[in-house]
């Protein structure tokens, strides 16, 4: 199972980020569990400087602006 954290303060980027991240992985059989992270601190200790930033299981692969589909789906499969 991924662990997969959204890094946002809760705008409609971020909300489309996770709805991205959940159909992922329904689409391709993975299973994840997806935290959403919304404290500035949390956020800025994650080392995002730009929101939506993902990271899956412990490693930051994505910030600012909404993911490439297909980098998504590379992230949640390997």
């Amino acid at each position: 199972m991924k662990n997969v954290k959204v890094y946002g303060p809760g705008c409609a980027r971020c909300a489309t980020t996770e709805q991205m991240v959940k159909d992922a992985a329904t689409r391709l059989g993975v299973e994840v569990t997806v935290e959403k992270i919304t404290d500035a601190k949390s956020i800025a200790m994650a080392g995002v400087m730009s929101t939506p930033g993902i990271s899956v299981d412990g490693k930051l692969v994505h910030t600012g602006g909404l993911p490439d589909a297909a980098k998504l789906e590379a992230w949640i499969t390997t």
